[in-house]
């Protein structure tokens, strides 16, 4: 398992916010719901995406865009088309002057705009992550990626397209995992892009050395884990693996599996009841008493704290 297997991991949709959008020009949609990742996939028409820091990026059909959050951005025929529909956090939406919306409506099935027949046919997901290893994912991406339809071989945006209007009994389930699997092919084809700015982990990851040093600590981050240990798996020196690993990655062996762990110990507090030993053991941590020091120095918050805060949200 490599780093990239691991990060991808983190986003899985649960009942993501989905939906189709048709529309004819003029339109613009003002989106400052504050979420953490959106993906939108563009099957008829065109369309261009709009940061606010950054240039208007024109996108064709089979284009698929990812906005990385919490900042705002414009979605629009044209990039100066003034704003129809401003999206709020909750995907509540309203006129730019706060009035309830009347020329756009519910017209199929996760369906929104005009009609059906509509210029524009626009597939969004959105997605609300909140773990740490996702927090690692999304500190790796720019406000926004756009992975060309020439770049991405898969068939998986016509059949979102095709399953997003019906309500089938477990239409959810299936929306939902059509979504994580778009968002995984469309990153891989990204970070695989020469255009790509790819973190250093990434890029650490094409080394024959230290990427054999990242699949072996994300394949079994609670291994007693030692640089000399590591160096002996990976075939080089302790310090030579050192020198190597710290250069490309930006940070040595031991403190980035430290700072692994206690993501993996995040998300896992999150996601079950496991106790705080049982996380602690699965992460490489010997006690509950072990991971709770190592947590709250890095994210100065104790685990207990952590998961309250988190079953708040």
């Amino acid at each position: 398992m490599d780093a990239l297997v691991n990060l991808l991991d983190g986003p899985r949709a649960r009942g993501a916010f989905l939906l189709r959008a048709v529309l004819d020009p003029p339109w613009s949609l003002r989106i400052q719901d504050r979420a953490p990742l959106t993906l939108m996939a563009l099957v008829r028409g065109s369309a261009w995406a709009v940061p606010d820091a950054g240039d208007p990026v024109r996108l064709e059909p089979g284009d698929i865009a990812i906005a990385r959050g919490p900042d705002a951005y414009t979605v629009a025929d044209e990039p100066g088309t003034p704003w129809q529909v401003v999206v709020h956090p909750g995907q509540g939406c309203s006129t730019p002057s706060g009035e309830p919306l009347r020329d756009l409506t519910d017209v199929g099935v996760r369906t929104w705009g005009t009609d059906l027949g509509a210029s524009m046919n626009m597939l969004i997901g959105t997605y609300q992550v909140t773990g740490e290893i996702s927090s690692r994912l999304l500190a790796a991406l720019p406000a926004l990626v756009v992975v060309r339809q020439g770049s991405l071989d898969s068939p998986l945006v016509e059949l979102l397209a095709a399953e997003i209007g019906k309500g089938s009994p477990g239409q959810e389930a299936v929306l939902d995992r059509l979504l994580d699997l778009l968002l995984i092919a469309s990153l891989r084809a990204w970070f695989a892009s020469p255009d790509a700015q790819a973190p250093a982990w990434y890029q650490a990851h094409r080394d024959p050395v230290v990427g054999r040093a990242l699949q072996l600590l994300h394949h079994d981050p609670a291994f007693p884990w030692t640089v000399g240990s590591l160096a002996t798996r990976s075939g080089v020196s302790r310090a030579g693996l050192a020198r190597r690993f710290t250069d490309l990655v930006g940070e040595p062996p031991m403190k980035y599996l430290t700072g692994w762990r206690l993501a993996m110990a995040a998300d896992l507090l999150r996601e079950s009841d496991a106790t705080i030993a049982s996380v602690a053991h699965q992460v490489g941590y010997g006690s509950a008493f072990a991971l709770s020091n190592a947590f709250k120095r890095q994210f100065d918050v104790s685990p207990q704290e952590h998961r309250r805060a988190e079953a708040a949200v």
